[in-house]
């Protein structure tokens, strides 16, 4: 038995799979999860020893690559200075600050330690400031694991929604409208027969979460419109894109507005980091200053408070958002060329600092990632295990490492392509 698959079999009698987040269990493309013991810049070092370039990079919040020197530094004097205090403390105010200075939509914020504490506590806002009980999202969108947000569309129509979770409620599912992407017959008739009901409607500007899925501008403003005419709150949940696709994330690309937004990922630097922010009248419905109740013991910890502001700085000094979205655009390039060819042909979507590799035909998709996932490991490549994760770039990945790395993915396409 090898070290990996050993690691895995005790992992398996204490914790449910043999992992603490389901994609980490190579589901989607078999085989036994490798365990890695080290990073640093835009590579994983797994217990053996071997070095991978690293496309899953945490799956986001690595901005910077890992272990970044100035990061790392952050995080050092945090624990030397006491890791957390449960009390006010002046480090999440110079995030907050920052944060505030520069999106002109966040004029107040709330740090949590999760993207799915953030998009729950922006909802439980909009159900107090309007009085509704609804909320709307869109299929092909993820916003983390909260009961109301664990819900797909029933047999096609919006408010026959079922839950895509065991343990769900149906009286909490009822409360979730649900409505595919780019459809804008569907949508306009969602708020034709329920707009007096929902609360806020939430969405990835940029979905990222099942493949990456860039939507129509148009589409997106038609959105923020009818929300706004409904008398519905905008949530915009960036943790994904926020901070990674520019400074303001999708928000600013767009020059489009929301009410609330929901951060994590970068702005944490790689420690467990969320936070929700808007417009000041509602962030003040937030306790102690308003009647939402939102806690947490370990809600802006100092650690992730100065790793993620080292972060932040770091990447405006640089212009890394800039840098970033260069890189990509290079590097997918890149791709394309080397997959010219195939028998099967593959598609390469892109955002800065994104990508997303996929079979034009979806019904092989699956089987083909899971070859095409195997070869790259064989070429020493770590791509998210699953075929609907998207891959991440830092600013670690320099132009050598881009170069090798979408030379290796054409030789891992064409042993997959079949």
């Amino acid at each position: 038995m090898d070290q990996h698959q050993a690691l895995f079999t005790r992992a398996t009698r204490v914790t449910p799979g043999g992992v603490h987040s389901p994609v980490r269990a190579f589901g989607h493309v078999g085989g036994t999860p490798l365990f890695f013991a080290r990073a640093q810049g835009a590579s994983l070092i797994d217990v053996t020893g071997r070095t991978f370039i690293d496309f899953c990079m945490s799956f986001g919040p690595l901005v910077l690559g890992h272990a970044d020197a100035e990061v790392a530094r952050a995080a050092h004097d945090a624990v030397d200075d006491g890791w957390t205090f449960g009390a006010c403390e002046p480090y999440s105010l110079a995030l907050a600050e920052w944060i505030v200075a520069r999106v002109p939509w966040a004029e107040r914020i709330r740090f949590v330690s999760s993207g799915t504490e953030a998009a729950m506590s922006a909802l439980r806002i909009a159900r107090a400031a309007t009085r509704r009980p609804n909320i709307l999202k869109f299929d092909g969108c993820y916003h983390g694991h909260a009961d109301a947000l664990l819900v797909r569309a029933g047999s096609g129509l919006a408010g026959t929604s079922t839950a895509s979770s065991a343990g769900v409620g149906d009286d909490v599912a009822r409360t979730t409208l649900v409505a595919p992407l780019d459809d804008t017959g569907a949508l306009e008739a969602v708020f034709q027969s329920a707009g007096s009901t929902i609360a806020a409607v939430i969405l990835e500007p940029l979905p990222a979460n099942h493949g990456l899925l860039p939507q129509r501008e148009a589409w997106l403003a038609r959105v923020a419109e009818l929300a706004r005419e409904a008398g519905a709150l905008l949530v915009f949940d960036e943790v994904i894109s926020g901070f990674r696709v520019a400074r303001g994330g999708m928000a600013e690309r767009l020059a489009l507005r929301p009410d609330l937004v929901c951060f994590g990922k970068v702005i944490g630097g790689g420690f467990p980091v969320g936070a929700y922010a808007g417009r000041a009248d509602l962030m003040d419905l937030v306790a102690p200053r308003g009647p939402v109740y939102q806690a947490g013991t370990l809600s802006a910890n100092p650690v992730g408070m100065r790793a993620g502001l080292a972060t932040l700085e770091k990447m405006e000094r640089l212009d890394g958002w800039t840098t970033l979205e260069a890189r990509t655009r290079a590097f997918t390039e890149r791709l394309r060329a080397a997959f010219a060819g195939l028998a099967h042909p593959l598609s390469v979507v892109d955002a800065p600092g994104l990508f997303w590799i996929h079979r034009t035909d979806p019904a092989s998709n699956a089987d083909w990632f899971a070859r095409f996932f195997h070869a790259a490991l064989a070429h020493g490549l770590y791509l998210p295990p699953s075929p609907y994760e998207v891959g991440f770039l830092s600013l670690a990945h320099d132009d050598q490492i881009l170069e090798a790395a979408a030379h290796a993915l054409g030789l891992a396409a064409r042993e997959a392509d079949r």
